[in-house]
């Protein structure tokens, strides 16, 4: 999840040290019913298998989008180092996230927004 936009493991973090600040979990990244551009990514490019660590994977995609339009394939590596994947393998996710950067139309800049 992310907590006031930076990526920590939920189940390190008690629900009362959430109170009064910004908290988004994989849920949150639907807008207006619609996916969010690395959710789209990840299932058309197969980057989710059992879906059990694509949660981590996505609000810690988010956030490094939110940081950077668009980030070099060595800074999606670093900014995913922390999340584990037994099912995939890491190039399609790493895949999934330059798709999503794509589709968003993010800029060319490589620097933070």
């Amino acid at each position: 999840m992310l907590l006031d936009g930076q990526p920590v493991l939920s189940c390190l973090v008690l629900g009362v040290e959430c109170d009064g600040r910004d908290v988004l979990t994989v849920e949150g990244l639907v807008s207006d019913g619609r996916l969010h551009p690395l959710q789209e990514a990840f299932a058309d490019l197969g980057a989710a298998q059992c879906g059990y660590c694509t949660p981590g994977f996505l609000v810690t995609a988010k956030a490094l989008l939110d940081e950077y339009a668009n980030p070099t394939r060595d800074q999606i590596k670093e900014a995913l180092a922390g999340c584990l994947c037994r099912c995939t393998g890491y190039q399609q996710i790493f895949e999934a996230v330059e798709a999503a950067v794509a589709r968003s139309g993010a800029s060319d800049e490589r620097g933070p927004r």
